[in-house]
Order: structure tokens, then sequence, then C-alpha cells
């Protein structure tokens, strides 16, 4: 029962944000028990564009007594930051499944506060 209403939710959210949003560009985020991720995707042409996860290499040593949050808010400056990098501002925050409260809302301010327009 859960899966399916964890799927409704999603196409829910997903159908808004595409149907509202067609030129910029979506931040998707993938939230595990222990670890997050996000990606900037380009639904025209459905390339990712920009990824970042705790599990990285380089953050994954940075991280290993690091709470969840703190994790969050760590991805968060690094896929800002290379965001920027390849000129991109302005996205759509696609929170898939998740509520916006705990690591995805860390995550999200983390994004605004290093320079990305949600």
């Amino acid at each position: 029962m859960t899966n399916t209403r964890d799927k409704r939710r999603l196409m829910r959210v997903r159908k808004k944000i595409k149907s509202v949003n067609y030129d910029r560009y979506r931040l998707t985020v993938y939230r595990s028990t222990k670890n997050i991720s996000g990606q900037i995707i380009d639904d025209n042409t459905s390339k990712t564009l920009v990824s970042a996860s705790s599990l990285e290499k380089e953050l994954k040593e940075k991280l290993t007594k690091e709470n969840k949050k703190k994790k969050s808010n760590i991805v968060g400056e690094l896929l800002a930051k290379r965001a920027l990098e390849k000129k991109i501002k302005n996205v759509v925050f696609d929170r898939g499944k998740y509520r916006y409260h705990g690591r995805v809302k860390e995550l999200a301010d983390s994004l605004r506060k290093n320079g990305l327009n949600l």
C-alpha cells in the first residue's frame, strides 16, 4: 500500500512541476536511510547536467562522523557550486515522494544559501 501511495505522490508532484516550469531545469532529490543525493536534469533532452551525492569518494571520507542533516547541507553546497560553474542559476525543486522537511528541507536551504534560485 505504501508503495502505490508513494508512486501517486511522486507522479502528482512531477506533473505539477513539468506542466508549469518547462523552461527551467529540474532539481530532483533522492533520500535513503543514510545518504542523500541531488541531480539537476534537463527534461527537454532527458540528460543529467549536474549531480552530487553523499556517496562520492571526496565527500564520503569527510562525512563519516557527520549526522544526516549535516550531510544534506554539505551535499547542497557541493551541488550549488557545481551548478553555478555550469552557469545554472534557476531550477525547480522536485522533492519527489518525500515530504518537505528534515533532510530534504536542509538540502533546499543549503542550495538557496549558496546561490541557486528555487
